[in-house]
Protein backbone atom coordinates (compact mmCIF):
# COMPACT_ATOMS: atom_id res chain seq x y z
CA UNK A 1 0.00 0.00 0.00
CA UNK A 2 2.60 2.51 0.99
CA UNK A 3 4.02 2.75 -2.79
CA UNK A 4 0.97 3.44 -4.51
CA UNK A 5 0.41 6.39 -2.11
CA UNK A 6 4.19 7.37 -2.71
CA UNK A 7 3.20 7.23 -6.34
CA UNK A 8 -0.39 9.36 -5.89
CA UNK A 9 1.51 11.72 -3.89
CA UNK A 10 4.18 12.43 -6.62
CA UNK A 11 1.97 12.63 -8.97
CA UNK A 12 -0.14 15.18 -7.64
CA UNK A 13 3.32 17.32 -5.94
CA UNK A 14 5.20 17.28 -9.41
CA UNK A 15 3.09 16.44 -12.61
CA UNK A 16 0.31 18.82 -11.44
CA UNK A 17 2.42 22.10 -11.14
CA UNK A 18 4.23 20.78 -14.06
CA UNK A 19 1.26 20.87 -15.87
CA UNK A 20 0.24 24.20 -14.79
CA UNK A 21 3.72 25.75 -16.08
CA UNK A 22 2.67 24.43 -19.42
CA UNK A 23 -0.37 26.05 -19.77
CA UNK A 24 0.93 28.94 -18.76
CA UNK A 25 4.03 28.73 -21.34
CA UNK A 26 1.34 27.84 -23.94
CA UNK A 27 -0.71 30.95 -23.07
CA UNK A 28 2.38 33.57 -23.29
CA UNK A 29 3.08 32.08 -26.99
CA UNK A 30 -0.17 32.36 -27.92
CA UNK A 31 -0.92 35.83 -27.43
CA UNK A 32 2.64 36.79 -27.88
CA UNK A 33 3.53 38.97 -24.78
CA UNK A 34 7.05 38.62 -24.27
CA UNK A 35 8.35 39.27 -27.83
CA UNK A 36 5.88 42.28 -27.52
CA UNK A 37 7.07 43.44 -24.56
CA UNK A 38 10.52 42.79 -25.82
CA UNK A 39 10.06 44.71 -29.27
CA UNK A 40 8.65 47.77 -27.30
CA UNK A 41 11.87 48.01 -25.38
CA UNK A 42 14.20 47.52 -28.21
CA UNK A 43 12.50 49.90 -29.88
CA UNK A 44 12.70 52.67 -27.36
CA UNK A 45 16.59 51.62 -26.29
CA UNK A 46 17.59 51.76 -30.38
CA UNK A 47 16.41 55.58 -30.64
CA UNK A 48 18.68 57.34 -33.19
CA UNK A 49 18.94 60.79 -34.31
CA UNK A 50 20.11 61.44 -37.61
CA UNK A 51 22.35 63.93 -37.73
CA UNK A 52 23.60 66.24 -40.49
CA UNK A 53 27.46 66.47 -40.30
CA UNK A 54 29.73 63.72 -40.17
CA UNK A 55 33.48 63.84 -38.36
CA UNK A 56 36.06 61.69 -39.58
CA UNK A 57 39.36 60.88 -39.25
CA UNK A 58 42.02 60.04 -42.02
CA UNK A 59 45.33 58.82 -41.47
CA UNK A 60 47.92 58.63 -44.36
CA UNK A 61 50.06 55.77 -43.98
CA UNK A 62 53.07 57.09 -46.29
CA UNK A 63 53.23 59.93 -44.46
CA UNK A 64 51.97 59.20 -41.00
CA UNK A 65 49.96 62.33 -40.80
CA UNK A 66 46.24 62.28 -38.96
CA UNK A 67 43.63 64.47 -40.50
CA UNK A 68 40.16 65.26 -39.16
CA UNK A 69 37.51 66.63 -41.47
CA UNK A 70 33.99 67.31 -41.66
CA UNK A 71 31.30 66.15 -44.41
CA UNK A 72 27.73 67.17 -44.62
CA UNK A 73 25.21 64.43 -45.03
CA UNK A 74 24.75 63.80 -49.03
CA UNK A 75 27.67 65.59 -49.77
CA UNK A 76 31.00 64.37 -51.10
CA UNK A 77 34.18 65.16 -49.92
CA UNK A 78 37.96 64.22 -50.42
CA UNK A 79 40.73 62.46 -48.46
CA UNK A 80 44.42 62.12 -50.36
CA UNK A 81 42.67 60.07 -53.57
CA UNK A 82 39.98 58.74 -51.64
CA UNK A 83 36.29 60.36 -52.37
CA UNK A 84 34.38 59.78 -49.24
CA UNK A 85 29.98 60.35 -49.60
CA UNK A 86 28.14 60.48 -46.85
CA UNK A 87 24.69 59.05 -46.82
CA UNK A 88 23.46 58.91 -43.20
CA UNK A 89 24.80 59.94 -40.22
CA UNK A 90 23.22 58.44 -36.66
CA UNK A 91 23.88 59.49 -33.08
CA UNK A 92 22.37 57.43 -30.07
CA UNK A 93 20.93 59.83 -27.53
CA UNK A 94 22.62 61.12 -24.33
CA UNK A 95 20.80 58.97 -22.04
CA UNK A 96 21.98 55.69 -24.10
CA UNK A 97 25.57 54.32 -24.13
CA UNK A 98 27.52 56.56 -26.75
CA UNK A 99 27.44 55.06 -29.97
CA UNK A 100 27.65 57.18 -33.41
CA UNK A 101 27.49 55.31 -36.78
CA UNK A 102 27.47 56.62 -40.64
CA UNK A 103 26.64 55.15 -43.72
CA UNK A 104 29.19 56.10 -46.34
CA UNK A 105 30.48 55.08 -49.56
CA UNK A 106 34.14 55.73 -49.89
CA UNK A 107 36.01 55.54 -54.32
CA UNK A 108 39.71 55.24 -54.89
CA UNK A 109 40.16 58.32 -57.35
CA UNK A 110 43.77 56.88 -58.61
CA UNK A 111 44.57 59.46 -61.90
CA UNK A 112 44.85 58.42 -65.06
CA UNK A 113 42.40 54.86 -63.68
CA UNK A 114 39.18 54.00 -63.30
CA UNK A 115 37.25 54.77 -60.26
CA UNK A 116 37.13 51.97 -57.54
CA UNK A 117 34.85 51.71 -55.04
CA UNK A 118 36.86 50.57 -52.23
CA UNK A 119 33.92 50.60 -49.18
CA UNK A 120 30.21 51.05 -49.09
CA UNK A 121 28.77 50.34 -45.86
CA UNK A 122 27.91 51.38 -42.06
CA UNK A 123 31.30 52.38 -39.96
CA UNK A 124 31.14 52.46 -35.77
CA UNK A 125 33.00 55.54 -34.42
CA UNK A 126 33.09 52.42 -30.90
CA UNK A 127 35.09 49.97 -33.10
CA UNK A 128 36.55 51.13 -36.22
CA UNK A 129 37.93 47.85 -36.90
CA UNK A 130 34.13 46.37 -37.55
CA UNK A 131 33.85 47.50 -40.67
CA UNK A 132 36.83 49.29 -42.04
CA UNK A 133 37.97 50.48 -45.17
CA UNK A 134 40.54 48.31 -46.30
CA UNK A 135 43.64 50.78 -48.24
CA UNK A 136 47.06 50.28 -48.81
CA UNK A 137 47.54 54.02 -48.60
CA UNK A 138 44.83 55.34 -46.28
CA UNK A 139 42.57 54.61 -43.23
CA UNK A 140 39.63 56.76 -42.33
CA UNK A 141 37.09 55.94 -39.35
CA UNK A 142 34.19 58.04 -37.66
CA UNK A 143 34.80 60.28 -34.49
CA UNK A 144 31.43 61.86 -33.80
CA UNK A 145 28.00 62.48 -35.80
CA UNK A 146 27.25 66.57 -35.29
CA UNK A 147 25.01 69.18 -35.90
CA UNK A 148 25.53 72.03 -38.25
CA UNK A 149 27.86 74.64 -36.76
CA UNK A 150 27.64 78.38 -37.55
CA UNK A 151 30.97 78.56 -39.53
CA UNK A 152 30.25 75.61 -41.21
CA UNK A 153 27.27 77.64 -42.79
CA UNK A 154 28.26 80.15 -46.35
CA UNK A 155 27.71 83.31 -45.60
CA UNK A 156 25.44 85.82 -47.41
CA UNK A 157 28.64 87.25 -49.39
CA UNK A 158 30.06 83.91 -50.10
CA UNK A 159 26.41 83.10 -51.41
CA UNK A 160 26.48 86.23 -54.11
Amino acid sequence: MRPRKFSIVLINDIIRPCFALVIVSILFVGFDAPSTLAQSFLRQSNQWRAMPVVVLQGLDKITARVSTFEIEVGKVGSFGVLSIEVKSCKKKPPTEPPEKVAFMVINDLKPGEKMIEVFKGWMFASSPSLNGLEHPVYDVWVLDCRKLSIQSKPSEDELK
